[in-house]
C-alpha cells in the first residue's frame, strides 16, 4: 500500500468518525419539543451560511450575516393572546417533585425542595437583556411547580449571563427560546419535573411556557411566544405571560431574522438576546 493511499484511508476514517460524532450531537440536541406536526417542513440545504469576522485589525467590525427573506417572519400578529386560565382550578396546594436526571447540570444549581406548594398568586420577574428589559408575570394558579422552579433558578442566578439560543419565525411557530446556559439547546439543570398542562390550553402572543423533550421532562428551558403559535398542541406547560412592551423588543429581533440551523425559519437569532441577569420584583 502506498503512503498516499494509506493517508487517504486515514483521512476517510477520520471524516467518517467526525460525521458520526456530529450525528450523535444532533440526535442529543434537545430542541425541547416545540415541534409542529400540522405544519409541513421544507428541508433546505444551506451552503456557506456563516459569519465572517474581521481580521485586519481591531478597528474592523465583524460582517453581518446576509439574511434571506425566508429567514424572516412574513408577518407577526400584534394582538395579545388572552392570559391562560384553567377551566377547573387546582387545589389550594399541590405536591411538587424534582427528580435528578442522568444529565449533568449545565450550570451548578440545586433543585427546589419537594413538597406542597400554593397554587395561587403571581410573581414578577425581570430579565435584563441585551435588547432591553423583558417583564414576566408568573402565575402559580396555572403551574405552581413550574413557577416554584423558575423562581428557584432566578434566585440562584442560573439564567444570569446566558443567551436565548433559538428563534423560530415561521407561520404557526413564532417563539424565542432561552434558559440553556450552554447556548446549544441541550443543557438543563440536571433534574426534571412533571408537566402542568390541561386539554384546553392554548398559546398565543405573550404566553410564557416551558420547552421540553417529551412528557414530564421540564427543566430550565422556556420559550416566549411573540407571534403565531397555532401549530402548538397543549403539551408545553404555560406558566405566565410577558408584557406588550417586552414583546415589541422581541419583534425587532424576529424581524432581523435567524441564522438557520433546523430549517430556514428556525435557528440562532441574528440579533443576539443575552440575558445579563434575572431578578424578582416585589
Amino acid at each position: 500500500m502506498s503512503k498516499k493511499t494509506h493517508e487517504q484511508q486515514l483521512a476517510a476514517r477520520k471524516a467518517r468518525r467526525q460525521a458520526e460524532r456530529e450525528a450523535e450531537r444532533r440526535r442529543q440536541r434537545r430542541n425541547l419539543g416545540i415541534t409542529v406536526s400540522a405544519i409541513a417542513v421544507v428541508v433546505v440545504v444551506l451552503v456557506g451560511v456563516f459569519v465572517v469576522f474581521g481580521v485586519g485589525g481591531d478597528d474592523e467590525p465583524a460582517a453581518t450575516p446576509s439574511v434571506a427573506p425566508e429567514n424572516k417572519p412574513a408577518s407577526i400578529p400584534t394582538a395579545m393572546a388572552a392570559a391562560p386560565k384553567r377551566e377547573t382550578p387546582l387545589p389550594a396546594e399541590v405536591s411538587c417533585a424534582y427528580k435528578k436526571t442522568g444529565e449533568a447540570a449545565a450550570k451548578k444549581v440545586d433543585p427546589p425542595a419537594d413538597g406542597k406548594t400554593k397554587a395561587s398568586g403571581t410573581s414578577k420577574v425581570s430579565l435584563n437583556t441585551s435588547i432591553g428589559d423583558l417583564q414576566l408575570t408568573l402565575d402559580s394558579a396555572l403551574a405552581p411547580c413550574t413557577v416554584k422552579n423558575f423562581l428557584s433558578l432566578v434566585g440562584q442566578k442560573y439564567f444570569d449571563n446566558t443567551k436565548c439560543h433559538r428563534l423560530t419565525v415561521g407561520e404557526g411557530l413564532q417563539v424565542l427560546q432561552c434558559g440553556d446556559p450552554t447556548g446549544t439547546g441541550s443543557g438543563g439543570p440536571g433534574y426534571s419535573f412533571a408537566d402542568e398542562v390541561y386539554p384546553t390550553l392554548k398559546y398565543g402572543r405573550g404566553i410564557l411556557a416551558m420547552a421540553n423533550s417529551g412528557a414530564n421532562t421540564n427543566g430550565s428551558q422556556f420559550f416566549i411566544v411573540y407571534g403565531d403559535a397555532s401549530g402548538l398542541t397543549p403539551q408545553y406547560t404555560a406558566f405566565g405571560t410577558i408584557d406588550e412592551a417586552s414583546l415589541k423588543l422581541i419583534d425587532k429581533v424576529a424581524q432581523a431574522g435567524v441564522i438557520p440551523q433546523n430549517g430556514p425559519q428556525d435557528g440562532t437569532p441574528v440579533t443576539p438576546v443575552d440575558i445579563k441577569s434575572a431578578t424578582t420584583a416585589a
